[in-house]
């Protein structure tokens, strides 16, 4: 992260900014790719494919909304912390990703209640990071009400976040 010269808003560079993106896709991602192999069902992959779009869209949201000249310092620092939160939650989801999506490369896999646990501790453990870190979200939130940009982007977040802890819900229901 850059500094800019007198003031304290934080600039994310470009690196970040495909990260962000490239998180986005991969909570999108992680769930729908295991739905060919049988696991999850046609509806689990519409219901986690209708995650990307919405990380993503946040995602570039909250970096044009950093990025902006009129946006206060307070507001620009939440929405920042809200980007590193979301960058958190990425690096942790990653390696339950793979353990989802493994499941695409493995053929010939005759019984499927090996893959369909390692499915559910994917699930269980991605549903108990987003748990976790939501709670540091409304953390930011309160330490924001001042600044309604800010908390208002952290809420879409959270929202986000409710989302996709709902869909994991329902999917580790089905298996």
């Amino acid at each position: 992260m850059h500094r800019l010269i007198g003031t304290t808003r934080v600039s994310f560079p470009v690196r970040a900014h495909r990260k962000m993106l490239a998180a986005s896709l991969g909570l999108g991602l992680f769930l729908p790719s295991v739905c060919c192999a049988g696991v999850l069902s046609e509806s689990d992959f519409r219901q986690a494919e209708s995650l990307r779009p919405l990380f993503a869209n946040l995602m570039n949201d909250l970096v044009a909304t950093a990025k902006r000249p009129d946006v206060s310092s307070g507001d620009a620092d939440c929405v920042n912390s809200t980007i590193r939160e979301l960058l958190q939650i990425s690096d942790e989801l990653a390696s339950y990703e793979y353990l989802i999506t493994m499941e695409k490369d493995l053929t010939d896999f005759g019984d499927k209640s090996p893959m369909r646990d390692i499915v559910k501790f994917a699930v269980d453990k991605s549903s108990t990071i987003l748990i976790s870190e939501r709670k540091r979200l409304v953390q930011i939130s309160e330490r924001c009400t001042k600044y309604p940009l800010g908390q208002g982007k952290i809420e879409q977040a959270v929202t986000i976040i409710d989302t996709t802890t709902g869909i994991l819900a329902s999917i580790r229901a089905r298996l």
